[in-house]
This record gives structure tokens, sequence and C-alpha cells, in this order.
């Protein structure tokens, strides 16, 4: 791709594809929808072999590139990711339609009878980085909300999503629905990510789904509404009323289950009445699983941690890299989050009723737990089959996005021969 030009013209073809093939999807039966989701599961499965060799080659890319070990993790694909992947696309397939169900009605006394009703936005745009699982879970809850597609992957999971996309079209044609209902931006050139971002007239709404730089380049240049997707600084407070038996096992998974991801835990928060046993045990587990436990003040003292610096708070690491602070009690647990989290998923662990439900009228992150890992921070793990992301704006999606979450509404209104006075 020569110049920024070019990269509007390739766009601005796509957008005007997608624009047709949203007209044929919003009307499109859920039979139809149905039945392509399970045929690109079918296609997953039978392609497997060509997915794995796609996505050897985008790892040798990210070697030479020099990824990280964690974003190497998020981009590779196994027999077992692919498993996941076409148990995703038969999940949302088996969910109800959204479109077209009725929020609520009620009727007035002029006469009218009034119903909120589930509609499709129409294009949606997703930018992401590295998974490319996400191909298929933003391809498949597109179509099931009636939207149409454009995905724009990372340059490093380029083969793979494109092998996965193919699979997505094998399904749409077999269902006789239009195929530029889910298109992949054939290009690792970055002119395109600035064209879509520009493309309000086609594009109804971004989601951007990767780190600060990416969500933060979008937000900047985006004239398109965006559904933010912002960094995953997740965190754990363990409260003085805490099971030391389910502390240890939920912040050793909250940490180490997957670091790549965006629900992994970036620090951890102890109440500073704790048991000290517990608290040197929560630690000791850390250290024994290989992850650098950053801590300050009295947590300092115990074996295997390394001093924390100030910035190491309120930072997504997405590594086997953990920030460790004491707080005074609930209060202090808030205030640290509120200071230095993103609003993103926080978890209390407490067998004290009063302390969590403090912790959870206290926050306003878009997912809060209790006594349970945030690596459930995940549309599927939610039953939605699957997620475009995690939507932690305040605005029309919160949390994870799924097919319900990509849809608007309209107002469809019954009169008699009604008239206003």
């Amino acid at each position: 791709m020569k110049d920024m030009d070019d990269a509007k013209a390739l766009v601005t073809k796509m957008g005007e594809a997608a624009r047709r093939a949203a007209i044929d999807l919003a009307t499109a039966t859920a039979e139809r929808k149905h039945a392509a989701l399970i045929g690109a599961s079918e296609a997953i499965r039978n392609n497997a072999p060509a997915i794995l060799a796609a996505n050897e080659l985008d790892l040798e890319f990210g070697r030479q590139k020099g990824l990280s070990d964690a974003m190497m993790d998020r981009l590779r694909l196994d027999q077992g990711r692919l498993r996941g992947i076409e148990d995703g696309l038969r999940a949302v397939a088996e969910q109800p339609d959204p479109v077209g169900a009725v929020i609520s009605e009620w009727d007035r006394p002029n006469g009218l009878h009034i119903q909120r009703v589930r509609t499709p936005i129409g294009v949606i745009g997703v930018i992401y980085e590295s998974r490319p699982n996400v191909t298929a879970d933003a391809g498949a809850l597109a179509l099931k909300s009636g939207n149409a597609v454009i995905l724009r992957g990372g340059s490093e999971s380029l083969h793979s999503s494109q092998a996965i996309h193919d699979c997505m079209v094998q399904g749409l044609r077999g269902a006789g629905l239009p195929e530029a209902a889910i298109q992949l931006v054939p290009t690792r050139d970055r002119a395109a990510v600035s064209a879509m971002l520009q493309a309000q007239d086609l594009i109804d709404v971004i989601i951007p789904r990767g780190g600060k730089g990416l969500v933060g380049l979008v937000q900047q240049q985006a004239r398109v509404p965006v559904f933010a997707h912002l960094e995953g600084i997740c965190h754990i407070y363990v409260d003085r009323d805490a099971d030391a038996a389910k502390a240890r096992r939920v912040v050793l998974n909250a940490k180490t289950r997957r670091t790549g991801i965006c629900g992994a835990a970036e620090c951890l928060l102890i109440d500073r009445a704790a048991d000290l046993s517990m608290r040197q045990d929560l630690i000791a587990d850390l250290v024994a699983a290989g992850v650098e436990v950053r801590a300050e003040g009295e947590l300092a003292q115990i074996a295997g941690t390394v001093l924390a610096a100030e910035d190491d708070f309120g930072r997504e690491f997405l590594d086997m890299i953990i920030a460790v602070r004491l707080v005074d009690g609930v209060e202090g647990a808030i205030g640290h989050i509120r200071q230095f989290g993103s609003q993103h998923t926080e978890s209390i662990l407490t067998e004290n009723d009063a302390t969590a439900a403090r912790f959870t009228n206290g926050l306003d992150s878009a997912i809060l737990m209790r006594n349970a890992s945030t690596q459930f921070a995940d549309g599927g793990e939610f039953g939605m089959g699957a997620e475009i992301g995690i939507a932690t704006g305040k605005m029309h999606a919160r949390g994870p996005v799924g097919a319900e979450q990509l849809t608007s509404f309209k107002y469809l209104v019954t009169g008699d021969g009604t008239i206003r006075d």
C-alpha cells in the first residue's frame, strides 16, 4: 500500500460492501445466521492443519519482531485453542437471536402501544492486536447481532487471521449470506487503521482491542464512535476476613493462569490487618510459581520479593510480574483502585458480606468479583459464547461485549387511528 490515499480507497471499498451486506443481515433469519456459524465452526475443524501452519508463519514473524513471551502466548494457536474457537462459534450460534427482541413495552393513556426493540448497529470496525481468535469471536458476534464487520487484526497475526477468516466466509457462503458481512483488512499497513478511524460515513462504531498504545491512538484519531477497551489493570484485594485457602488458590490463578490476557491480575492488595502467615503464604506461592513480586514496605522483607517502584502500581505488566501493597482495610483498597485502576476488573476475597458490599458499592469498574479469579473476566465465561472485548467506558456497552451489546434499539409505536390533541 503506497500511501494514505490507497488505504482510504481500500477501506471505502470494504465499507461500501459492508453497508450493502448490513442491509441483508438486518433481516436475515435466525436460522440462516445459525447455519453460517455452525458452518464456520465445521470449517475451523476441517482446516485445522492449514490454520496451524499459518500460525507458525506468524510465530516466526513474532520471534523476528522480538515479541515478549506474553505477546507470543497471545499469538500462539494449538489444537486446544482451535477447539476453543470452534466451541465458541457453536456457543454463539446456539444463543437466542437478539435482533427483534422486545426489551420493554407499555401502553399510554393516549391509546398508543410502545415497544423498545433490539436492532443491529450497522457496520462495526474491530481493530485488534495479536490474538487471532478475535477474528472468529468478533465475526461471530457481529453476525449474530445482524451487523456487518470490518476486521483489522494485528500485523503479527495476519496469516492466522486470514486462515480463520476464510473459515468464516465458508460459513457465510454455505448459509447464503453475503460474504462481505465479515471482512478482513488484507494488509499490515497502519494506514488502513487511520482510514478506518476516519470512515464515519461507512462505519458506525469502532471497537479497539489491545494495549494502551492502540486504544490511545484510536481514541485520539477516531471520528467514529468508540467502545473503549482500555488496559486491564486488574486488582485483587485480600481482606482480613478472607478464607486463607481460597485466597491462595484464587490469587495464584488470577496471576499465573495466563499472564497475557486483560483479565490477569496485575496488583495484589492485602489488608494490613490480615493474618501474617496468610500474607507470607500468598507471596511465597507467587514466588514459587516464578512470578516476580514487586513489593513495598513490610511485604518487601518477605523472601523472594523485589522492591517495588512507584510506577509499578497502575501498570499492566501482561507478564509474570505483580505489584503488591498493604492497605488499610477495604477503604484503603477502594482508594488505591480509584487512583490506579482502569475500571476493568477488581476482585475482593472475603467472607464478610458487609465488607464485600462496601467494595462493590464503592467502585465503578465494569466487573466486580467476590472470591473469584479475575481470569473469569471473559465473555465466554459469562455465557456469551465469545466477546469482542471488555468495554471500560460508561456509554452503551460495559464489561464483556457480546452479541446483545452489539445492538441498539428502536421504538415501535402502534395506534388505531390515534391522533394527538
